[in-house]
Formats: structure tokens, sequence, C-alpha cells
């Protein structure tokens, strides 16, 4: 038997098999649309979506005019602005909040120093810091026309402040994204793709390996290297059965991605087909070599999830790596998940253009070929 008929009788065997066990239907059909909907309703509290923010503008009266001004400040900043007279206690936690003493207005028109404060749970978390460059721009934009209004003779009044901040600037700022979207992706459109991908390497990693275990140590693999079947037909079968059960889940991934989440794939949706058959190969010849080097199934199944969870959390997988600190970013450059992850933000978030993840896609199968390799040479029988 040629190597190519002996590599496609064991794949089909093999991925029959592997698609009849209870443990790979549970992790391939059902477990991924849990972690799509669990994961996906939390990350999208991240950004919002549209709604804008709630924040609480204290300013106990007299307040004045310039309070009123600063609210319409902070409501063009994208606030959801709501005036309160009196200061909250102490011990009530703040979600956002500007607070301004008492005879706000007049402590300015006075050239008095006036304190203004602004409290905020999460201080840490990226919007956490979004918000408080929004509100320093609101505050710093008012006392900047108010400056100019008096140092041009004018006495600071509602409509002296509202012809200054009417005449034009001389400097602008014109801000534009290199791609589509401007920011990381969130919710059903991180989770999707993240959890395709480390369920990709998970099941392989465990399902796909543990099988070669308990094959070696029952003496299935004895029986097949006295069958009339070349070496290299039964590794590369081994990897076709590996490859065809990682399509499979990929393909019912997308699907319920699409009609159940409403995820967009973006314009070049055959690249992200072939990055995700590039995962999908890597994945493949990585269960090979774990089920070579695993002694037990404890062991297959241990190396396994240890290995699939840490290289999802390091490579994006469990959110947007575009938040983390840079040198979190550039470690997940030099993963497979972070060559597949950042491949699949390019094509469907930013939408870059199917050139911009050819570097991913090559890389993936330098490292499926290697990977390759390795499973060979290690293959066993017994």
């Amino acid at each position: 038997m040629t190597a190519l008929r002996a590599a496609w009788f064991v794949a089909r065997k093999d991925l029959w098999y592997m698609l009849r066990q209870k443990e790979t239907l549970l992790w391939t059909f059902a477990m991924p649309p849990v972690f799509f909907f669990f994961i996906g309703t939390i990350t999208g509290g991240f950004a919002g979506g549209d709604e804008k923010p709630a924040l609480d503008l204290v300013a106990p009266e007299p307040a004045g005019w310039l309070a009123d001004a600063l609210a319409g400040r902070l409501a063009d900043e994208g606030f959801d602005v709501r005036r309160s007279g009196a200061p909250p206690p102490d011990s009530v936690a703040a979600s956002r909040r500007v607070v301004v003493p008492a005879g706000f207005t007049d402590s300015l028109a006075a050239g008095s120093r006036v304190p203004a404060r602004f409290e905020r749970d999460g201080e840490l978390d990226p919007s956490g810091q979004w918000d408080r460059i929004r509100v320093a721009r609101a505050v710093y934009g008012l006392l900047a026309d108010a400056a100019l209004v008096e140092s041009g003779g004018d006495s600071l009044s509602a409509a002296a402040l509202a012809r200054e901040r009417a005449r034009p600037r001389m400097f602008t700022l014109d801000v534009r994204a290199a791609g589509r979207l401007a920011e990381p992706p969130i919710g059903f459109q991180q989770a999707v793709p993240g959890t395709m991908v480390m369920f990709t390497l998970l099941v392989l990693l465990t399902s796909g390996a543990v099988m070669l275990v308990i094959e070696r140590r029952d003496g299935l693999l004895r029986r097949v290297a006295s069958a009339p079947l070349p070496r290299a037909g039964v590794v590369a079968g081994k990897w076709g059965s590996r490859m065809g059960l990682a399509v499979v889940q990929i393909a019912f991934a997308m699907a319920v991605g699409t009609a159940l989440f409403a995820v967009e794939w973006g314009p070049d949706v055959w690249m992200v087909g072939l990055v995700m058959l590039g995962w999908a190969s890597l994945c493949a010849g990585l269960a090979i070599v774990a089920g070579n080097l695993a002694r037990t199934e404890g062991q297959a199944i241990g190396l396994g999830v240890f290995a699939a969870n840490l290289l999802a959390a390091l490579g994006g997988c469990w959110w947007p790596i575009e938040v983390t600190p840079g040198w979190a970013q550039r470690l997940a450059l030099g993963l497979p998940t972070g060559w597949t992850m950042d491949a699949l933000h390019r094509l469907m978030s930013f939408q870059a253009g199917a050139s911009a993840a050819f570097p991913h896609l090559v890389a993936l199968a330098v490292g499926a070929l290697a990977v390759g390799w390795i499973a060979t040479r290690t293959f066993r029988y017994a």
C-alpha cells in the first residue's frame, strides 16, 4: 500500500473513531458555544456599546452659570451628566463623579484657585483612564476659554464664553484609524474567534494525544506496525485525522458564531479560513508530538490542558491583546496563538486586507512543517 493510500485509510478510521467519543463531542460541539456566550457577554461590557456612561456632577449651590457650562463640556465629551447639589457621603463609592465646591462661579471669577475632583471605580482599567482624559479635557477647555475671555478685556459671562468657544481654532488635529475600526474587538467579536482558537488547540492536545497513548498502551500501534503500511503513511494518517477533527470544529464554531452571535468575519473571510487551516495544521502536529511524549493518559491530558490555557492566555484568546501592556503584546507575537489572533484581528476587526495576514500564515505554515518533522522523528509504535 502506498503512503498516500495508507494515510487516507488511517485518517478516516481515526477521525470516525474520535467523533464517536463522548468527550470529543462534548468539547467540540457543546462547550464552545457556552464559552462564546459567557465570555462574549462579559467582555461586551468593556465598552458599553453606544450608551453614554453616566457621570454625576456634584456642584453645591450657589454653583453659578460656570457649573452649567462645565456640565455642557462634559456632555460634549460623551457623558450622560446628572447634576447634584449635595456632596455624597464618603462611604458611598463613586461610579463616575466630578465634584466642585460651592461658589464655583464666583470663586473662578474672582481669580481664586478652585479644586475640581474626579472620582471613579476601577481607576486602573483602560476605560477608567479614558474617562479621566475626557474629564480633564472638559475642565481644562473651560478654563482656557475663560482665560482667553479675560485676556481680551471682556468680563467673564456666559455670552462671552459662548463667543470665545464659537471662534474658529487656529490649529486642529485630524485623527484617523489605520483600518476600518480604531478600537480593539470586544464582546462576541473577540470571544468567538478567541475561543475557537483555544478550543482547537485544547481538543487536539487532549483527545488527539490521549488516543495515541491508548493505542500504544493497548498494543494497537504494534499491530499497525505489522501491517503493510509505511511509517510515513501512518504518521500522515494520524495527522490527517486530527486535522479533520480541527476542520470540523472550526467550521462548526464559525457557523455558530455567525448564526447565533452575529460575528462579522470581514471582507476577506477566505483568508480567515486559510489562517485557521494553518492553525489547525500546527495543532494537529502538536497533538502527535504530545502523544509521543506522554506515557500515560493523565500526562497527556495534564500537558494538553496546561499548554492550551497558557498559550491562550498569553496569545490574546481570552481578551484583546491590544489592551495589555507593550511587553505582553510583544510576547504574544512570539507565540502561535498570538500569530493567529493577531491575523484574525487584522482581517476581521481592523480590516487591513488579506495581505496583512500573509506573514502570520507563513509563520503558521513553517511552524506546522517544523512540528510535523518533530512528530515524524519521535513517533513510536510501542
